[in-house]
């Protein structure tokens, strides 16, 4: 074969896709539910507790599920007094988990305050510049039938690898962090504009702050584009709440938070086990 024939050159960095792997799990969806206080107290006091009861039995059922579970937090604050968050392998499981909530009782007592989106989401930068410069270096072309199918097997391989952070059991921590971002783009600071090769060396500098409170919280990002209205969310599980405000703070002098990161309504609640719902609608909080 003729070595300057162009199937053989390699692939100029300019014309490599500037667009990262990703890796999907679990859908995941939030609500935030508004509780009317004053229709609920007016009930007998067994009525709270066949209602209680019944929506502590469903939610029980949800909290064990072996294929994506879901978790009841008490909100702090006004923008909410319940958080529900649900980790399941497909939108159509989503959506009947929001229809079998639907059904309950206790549901007539519930209105919506606003509710996110997503999936599960692992960033593959470091993969991506690895197998994006193999590949243009054979001279294979972006998006041809030989380029997608190692693409695909590097996304096959990766999501084995990465399985237990794509569908990973509720964690089980007292309180939860959560609030959806974006990466800026603006007339002089665009993220999307920068070269991959940046972009990555930015993000590993986030991620090692990140990595330094891996003992302390459990942190799941989720991906929102064409889904919701910001591009990530982002929860944070511990049991200390000051490790939330420690470790965003840190983050936000790295330079892909100090310049890019725009960050949405934060939300903090604390875990609320089904066996205690009772408790918390009558005012008791749940340990």
């Amino acid at each position: 074969m003729n070595p300057t024939h162009p199937a053989t050159l390699p692939v100029a960095a300019g014309q490599l896709p500037a667009v990262p792997l990703t890796l999907e799990g679990y859908a995941t969806l939030h609500q935030m539910m508004r509780f009317r206080w004053t229709a609920w107290r007016a009930l007998p006091e067994n009525d709270r507790r066949e209602i209680s009861s019944a929506a502590a039995r469903l939610l029980a059922e949800m909290e064990g599920k072996a294929d994506g579970q879901s978790a009841l937090f008490s909100l702090l604050g006004h923008k909410g007094d319940l958080m529900l968050v649900h980790f399941r392998e497909s939108f159509d499981q989503l959506n009947q988990a929001e229809l079998d909530l639907a059904q309950l009782r206790l549901n007539d007592f519930l209105e919506p305050a606003t509710s996110y989106l997503s999936v599960i989401e692992l960033g593959l930068y470091e993969s991506t510049l690895k197998t994006y410069k193999a590949l243009a270096d054979r001279g294979v072309e972006p998006h041809s039938d030989e380029w997608k199918k190692a693409i695909e097997e590097t996304i096959a391989r990766q999501k084995e690898a990465m399985k237990p952070r794509l569908f990973p059991t509720m964690p089980p921590n007292r309180y939860i962090c959560f609030y959806p971002m974006d990466r800026r783009r603006g007339e002089d600071k665009n993220w999307y504009t920068l070269p991959m090769e940046e972009r990555q060396r930015q993000m590993n500098e986030h991620g090692l702050v990140g990595r330094r409170y891996a003992g302390e919280v459990k942190q799941i990002i989720t991906g929102s584009i064409g889904f919701d209205d910001w591009e990530w969310g982002v929860d944070l599980f511990a049991d200390d709440p000051l490790v939330f405000k420690k470790l965003i703070y840190e983050m936000r002098f790295d330079q892909v938070s100090a310049v890019y990161a725009l960050f949405g309504s934060f939300y903090i609640g604390l875990r609320c086990p089904a066996n205690r719902l009772y408790d918390l609608l009558e005012g008791n909080l749940p340990l």
